[in-house]
């Protein structure tokens, strides 16, 4: 009998919670509260709770709580907005849709902006800084928020893959004037289809977030702006709300997983296992490894039942997108290299320790045979 490991189990996890989930569906069927409503608000105001700040504005996606965050803050034509070179393209799309140009900044060791380039970067067109909480690791984010406070600049945080991640004891996305959030189905805390939402302790700009996701308009029929249609919908929201109360435990799972990987491939030369950076609690939103024979390994694991992903294969200054930038490699030389070697290991709060142990043994297999 095969062995069969997928990336993201989000049936098994279902089944966990299965009545709720069933319930906060029914109950949404029932009332037919499809769009916004009162399973909205209460996520809303759950969330916010949850996270210790005064407003939650939920979103129809990830991407668009950055893009109506960058809009709202005032970014726009001839802007310039800093953000890091490996991340989803969400986190650069937006900022070119509000028709200011993206700044990107190398990584470090641990996947996220290096902090002692940014100033360099700094120029009279430069509004805000975008940092990217990625795969789970809070950037150094005090660091930025005290370039940020020199430089009169605004500090957005993307929280996509840091749900309640922490930076010397503070949650990511409280230190800027906004976190934003992705609730895609394979986040720590993920929808049943796409869903987002904004964080802010600015009573201004929630007004305006909320506003302009509205159509532009705080009360129905009075369109104060023209703005876009951006909402969570009832069914998404009641299933968040039941899985809220578990994320804790979800992401206490994830790290003890990962902490099972790092331990089993200690001897295993060939890789380089995530590294844990001072000062954060890391939430494992993914569990990245590095190798040379990132290609091999990927086909041979399929073969022996494991699904792996990559996160990402091209960094954001190589894709087509951004010829326009004119970058080379020797811009982002450590974004470069990494991007031919990472690879992305199952990684879930099921996951089970003789299913890690399988997978590092099928990793050890391939690099004994070589």
């Amino acid at each position: 009998m095969s062995v069969q490991i997928p990336f993201v189990d989000l049936k098994t996890q279902y089944k966990t919670i299965k009545s709720g989930i069933d319930n906060a569906i029914q109950q949404v069927i029932e009332e037919t509260a499809f769009v916004r409503g009162k399973h909205v608000d209460a996520f809303e105001k759950a969330f916010a709770e949850a996270y210790g700040v005064k407003h939650c504005i939920s979103v129809a996606n990830g991407t668009d709580a950055i893009y109506i965050t960058l809009k709202m803050i005032g970014i726009g034509q001839g802007d310039e907005v800093i953000t890091v070179a490996n991340s989803w393209i969400s986190t650069s799309e937006t900022i070119g849709q509000t028709g200011a140009r993206p700044v990107f900044i190398d990584i470090n060791q641990y996947y996220n902006i290096d902090v002692s380039q940014i100033e360099r970067k700094i120029t009279s067109k430069t509004k805000a800084i975008l940092p990217v909480h990625l795969y789970g690791q809070p950037a150094k984010i005090d660091t930025i928020k005290q370039i940020c406070d020199s430089n009169k600049l605004h500090l957005i945080e993307d929280c996509a893959q840091g749900h309640f991640a922490e930076y010397k004891g503070q949650k990511v996305g409280t230190l800027g004037i906004a976190g934003t959030f992705s609730f895609y189905p394979g986040k720590n805390l993920g929808a049943y289809g796409d869903a987002g939402a904004i964080i802010t302790n600015d009573d201004e700009l929630a007004v305006k977030i909320r506003m302009y996701a509205n159509h532009g308009a705080k009360v129905k029929h009075q369109h104060d702006i023209e703005g876009v249609n951006s909402r969570m919908d009832g069914l998404q929201a009641a299933i968040l709300s039941v899985k809220l109360p578990h994320i804790h435990d979800w992401n206490r799972m994830r790290y003890e997983h990962a902490k099972q990987y790092n331990e089993l491939f200690k001897n295993v030369a060939e890789v380089v296992v995530p590294e844990i950076g001072p000062d954060v609690s890391h939430i494992f939103h993914l569990y990245v490894i590095r190798t040379k024979k990132r290609d091999e390994l990927q086909k041979f694991l399929k073969q022996q039942g494991v699904e792996t992903a990559i996160h990402y294969p091209t960094a954001l200054p190589f894709l087509r997108a951004y010829e326009y930038l004119g970058h080379t490699p020797a811009d982002f030389p450590v974004a470069y290299q990494f991007q031919g070697e990472i690879l992305s290991l199952p990684m879930y709060p099921e996951l089970t320790e003789g299913m890690i142990q399988y997978v590092v043994d099928k990793t050890k297999e391939f690099f004994s045979s070589k």
